[in-house]
């Protein structure tokens, strides 16, 4: 349970394998650290951002005056031939301590989707005169290596029809709070029916609507306890915004339709990595408190097509998105017209 919501939260990794390299990586200073964290984290944070972003709608005919519908939808955001996402290049030169064991100036490594392993590097220094101090570590793997390809996310989701050809919507996640996990997300949309406006509405086989939604999702992990580097209220907090455009069109029909839609995404996420680390090994040794914080932006134009059945009150919906990250939906509706 833990690690999905870390996924959905967009630092799966850091919170499970790369959780046992925080001593490491801050062993080589707070700047490489820093560095090597961007470039590791961004494209989990990237795919997080897309994952929650959409899945506001399941048909472009809105809802009259009263009508309502309730979903519990579901995301599976893929990542598994996506090579630029999985990898980067570690290049020495922009790292003040950071070297590899082998020699090498720049490697090929992986982020937190990727799978490649074994990648060691060192830091050393003079701590007096004649005395060299060295740590050697292994940096970490990501999501592929554990054989998983994707990022989930889930939510409630309600509608409820307004005046002619609008429809509010909202989205939550019910706030969890563990001894060391909480989450929540919410979220806000409308979707308005232009067709409705015009004469032959009520004979026409196709819906067109618009479609704007707001989510954010904020985690919080506190990891104090695990004992990984000394130190006090150590934890990891995470804040995702996004915002969705987007056109939709779909089919009028009594049992079985289908829709698409062509839009834009804009997201911002926030990692920041929080409380006071004791680094107690390498030539480096120091307290940090709240050390540094990540951003993500992430932006792109989206494309889905999906269909959507109705069984008296409830409905079964599913969609596929291409966008920079690929992104699977499906919901369970239940509801009225």
């Amino acid at each position: 349970m833990k690690n999905l919501l870390f996924a959905m939260m967009g630092f799966c990794v850091l919170a499970t394998q790369a959780q046992s390299n925080v001593n490491d990586l801050f062993a080589a200073g707070v700047e490489d650290a820093e560095t090597f964290m961007n470039d590791y984290l961004a494209p989990v944070s990237e795919g997080a951002i897309y994952s929650i972003a959409g899945s506001w709608f399941n048909t472009g005919d809105a809802k009259p005056l009263g009508g309502f519908e309730i979903s519990v939808i579901g995301n599976l955001t893929g990542f598994k031939n996506k090579e630029d996402k999985k990898t980067f290049v570690l290049n020495t030169a922009d790292y003040q301590n950071l070297q590899f064991v082998d020699g090498s100036t720049s490697k090929t490594v992986s982020t937190a989707l990727g799978d490649i392993q074994g990648v060691r590097v060192f830091v050393e220094d003079e701590v007096a005169p004649g005395v060299t101090a060295r740590e050697e570590f292994e940096l970490p793997s990501g999501l592929a290596a554990e054989d998983i390809n994707f990022i989930p996310s889930g939510y409630i989701q309600g509608s409820v029809g307004l005046i002619k050809g609008t429809e509010l919507k909202a989205r939550f996640l019910p706030k969890i709070d563990t001894d060391d996990v909480a989450i929540s997300l919410y979220g806000v949309g409308i979707q308005h029916e232009f067709t409705k406006h015009l004469p032959a509405d009520k004979i026409l086989p196709i819906a067109i609507s618009g479609v704007i939604g707001y989510t954010h999702i904020n985690g919080t992990y506190d990891f104090t306890d695990t004992n990984i580097i000394a130190g006090s209220d150590q934890r990891i907090d995470a804040k995702i915004n996004t915002w969705v455009f987007q056109a939709v069109v779909s089919t009028k029909l009594p049992i079985i339709n289908f829709y698409g839609s062509l839009g834009y995404l804009s997201g911002k996420s926030e990692t920041a990595i929080l409380g006071t680390y004791d680094v107690q090994s390498g030539p480096f040794q120091q307290s940090i408190t709240d050390p540094f914080t990540l951003n993500k932006d992430a932006s792109g134009v989206t494309a889905n097509v999906g269909t959507k059945l109705k069984l008296g009150f409830f409905r079964l919906h599913a969609d596929y998105t291409l966008a920079e990250f690929n992104n699977f939906s499906f919901g369970l509706s239940f509801g009225f017209r």
